[in-house]
């Protein structure tokens, strides 16, 4: 069975991770969600999105810690949102784990504000196409630190405006919650074939 980690941090964008979440499990693949520690958790285990919905991750992240410190998954994935994102983006631990599973050949998945927020500063977009929620590319530099880390963790990456996701090779970017199903049936499609697609988008009725 394939398995996936998502990310979720006070300030979460609700649809572009519970729609991959939705999608990923519907699929057959076993999806953990990760409570990942923010100045304004209350509670290990319960991330609040930016429209103040809390949800109850399956592990906390000394748990995500022991689960996944040999066994990698096959796909992690960063929703966007903000202070969602900058609070992933902020945790050394997670960004580690982003360049590891990346360096191992798996899947990274980022949409909206997380592919310029996180993604940016761990180097994983060096060389690669990759695209965000319009406009978060042009701060790249403030995410980074400066201009000077920027230009070197963002080297010879091209950043592609108006389309809905970009597959380079083993990193998948998305732009926002408007795009969030053909991100995830994309995730789908890497994950669990073409044939768990065709079969998803029957029993959900896409258009």
């Amino acid at each position: 069975m394939k398995t996936a980690v998502v990310f979720l941090a006070d300030g979460f964008e609700e649809i572009e991770a519970l729609t991959p979440l939705d999608y990923l499990r519907r699929a057959g693949a076993e999806v953990f969600t990760v409570a990942v520690p923010s100045p304004t958790m209350n509670d290990e285990y319960i991330a609040i999105s930016s429209h103040k919905v809390p949800v109850v991750a399956d592990m906390n992240f000394k748990e995500f810690r022991e689960e996944f410190s040999m066994e990698l998954p096959d796909l992690v994935f960063c929703p966007g949102g903000m202070p969602g994102s900058a609070n992933l983006g902020n945790n050394q631990d997670v960004l580690d784990f982003l360049k590891r599973c990346f360096a191992a050949g798996k899947y990274v998945a980022a949409i909206c504000a997380a592919p310029a927020v996180v993604l940016a500063k761990t180097g994983i977009l060096q060389n690669k196409n990759w695209t965000c929620y319009p406009g978060m590319e042009t701060s790249v530099e403030e995410y980074c630190g400066s201009m000077e880390l920027a230009e070197e963790l963002m080297r010879g990456s091209t950043h592609k405006r108006d389309v809905p996701f970009i597959t380079d090779e083993n990193v998948i970017t998305s732009r926002g919650a408007g795009t969030a199903e053909q991100f995830a049936m994309e995730l789908v499609r890497l994950l669990c074939g073409d044939d768990a697609v065709a079969k998803l988008k029957a029993s959900c009725c896409q258009r």
